[in-house]
């Protein structure tokens, strides 16, 4: 089936050829899917703490932060391509001006944060305010401001008296509130598309200097690019593999859960991670650095706990410790052992309870669903009869099995992707 070519294409890629037989194999057989138990919801799995607990945690945060260097990690290769659907459709027929959505760009334009940019580009081009076509294609097409080809960290999102800040900025001032390290140093990781990533670092360069007067800090910002090895191979409708123009393979990038490898060369304590499009304006902002602080102290709780955890089970052994973990397994980490775990000895027991903490912990903040696209935490059946939460996307989900599927319409929750992790070991290695 493979040609030296492509046997070349794969080594360039960094991709083993077991690798594309297995992606083969999953697009030809199915991929496997989770074995949900149930939602997650308010205490059974999402915690929902009282302004005083949410004080506490802020502060152990704050206390312990000297300790640890803190990385904000932000996907942000994203297209806006998706943002601008109905406005696409809307070019294509521009008769159809009932869309709601349509008909409040146009009522709310000179709301948005590009208007004035937007604006010049009319007067060049002679276009008037009301020909709403010319106007659309001025927002979306490369002769305009190309906002339907640029990646959203590049799109102005706010307005502010001293001039509209792009998605990525807004990362910046967000990341200036809580990612501050000893050194007054701000460390941001963008990942980013090979083709934008000058735009993002011309950006940089444009704008830089009047955030780090405005906070006092320095800023070390770097990005990365999704892996090659990545890369999963386009099939037809045959499960055969797709082909470029000039008989090359056709790859098609993976999702966020590809930026793994990406996460795991950035060397952090603590690391934020939040989507590029997860930004609110400066008015709402204390509620946001609030709850991430909040999550970065519990996490720093349950790390402390897991490494005295860890300490007592190299020092001794002892029933009562293994019993307080197993409940701290289940109350804290939302970990269920196996039901055969009772049955096993003391030895086996331990092994599997180090195994177990000996692991990065995330912490994830949860939003109610209000019909957004995202994962959503689940109590889901591990292949060694373990139960743990994790975050399902509907993909993952058996939709054609009707308990499943009545499961997963009964959700209350999602994550936006916002996040902090720790991502080392009790000697502080990396995992």
């Amino acid at each position: 089936m493979f040609t030296e070519k492509d046997l070349d294409q794969l080594t360039t890629k960094n991709i083993s050829i077991e690798t594309i037989e297995k992606q083969l194999s999953y697009f030809r057989s199915g991929f496997p899917f989770l074995q949900i138990d149930k939602a997650a919801t308010v205490n059974d799995g999402i915690q929902k703490f009282t302004e005083e607990i949410i004080d506490l945690f802020e502060e152990n945060f704050e206390k312990n932060r000297k300790e640890r260097k803190i990385l904000k990690f932000v996907p942000a290769s994203g297209a806006a391509t998706r943002m601008f659907k109905e406005l696409y459709e809307f070019i294509s027929s521009p008769d159809d001006q009932e869309n709601p959505s349509v008909k409040e760009v146009f009522d709310r334009l000179t709301d948005f944060a590009f208007y004035q940019e937007l604006k010049s580009i009319l007067e060049e081009k002679h276009i008037p305010i009301h020909h709403k076509k010319n106007v659309a294609e001025a927002i979306l097409l490369k002769d305009g401001l190309n906002y339907g080809n640029l990646p959203k960290g590049l799109l102005l999102f706010h307005k502010y008296p001293d001039g509209p800040r792009t998605a990525m900025e807004e990362h910046l001032v967000e990341g200036a509130e809580y990612t501050r390290n000893t050194d007054k140093n701000i460390h941001l990781h963008f990942t980013v598309s090979s083709e934008h990533q000058d735009d993002f670092e011309k950006l940089v360069r444009e704008r830089i200097k009047k955030y780090m007067e405005l906070f006092n800090v320095s800023f070390d910002i770097t990005f990365s690019q999704q892996k090659p090895s990545t890369d999963t191979i386009a099939v037809d409708k045959n499960n055969l593999p797709m082909r470029n123009h000039d008989g090359s393979l056709l790859f098609r990038p993976g999702g966020h859960g590809a930026l793994l490898d990406n996460l795991n060369e950035l060397d952090g304590d603590i690391i934020f991670i939040k989507n590029i499009d997860n930004v609110v304006p400066d008015r709402l902002k204390r509620t946001t650095i609030r709850y991430k602080k909040a999550l970065a102290g519990l996490l720093l709780d349950l790390q402390e706990k897991v490494f005295q955890y860890i300490h007592i089970l190299n020092e001794s052994l002892d029933r009562t410790t293994i019993t307080e973990i197993v409940a701290f397994l289940k109350q804290s980490l939302s970990f269920q052992v196996p039901d055969a775990f009772t049955e096993w000895d003391m030895e086996k027991q331990k092994e599997y309870l180090l195994n177990t903490l000996n692991r990065p912990i995330r912490v994830c903040g949860m939003v109610r669903n209000e019909g957004e696209p995202g994962g959503g935490p689940f109590w889901v059946h591990n292949v060694d009869h373990s139960v743990s939460l994790q975050i399902a996307e509907s993909s993952q989900i058996n939709m054609n099995d009707p308990q499943q599927q009545s499961i997963a319409a009964n959700a209350t929750h999602f994550n936006p992707v916002d996040l902090v992790c720790a991502v080392k070991d009790h000697h502080g290695h990396r995992f």
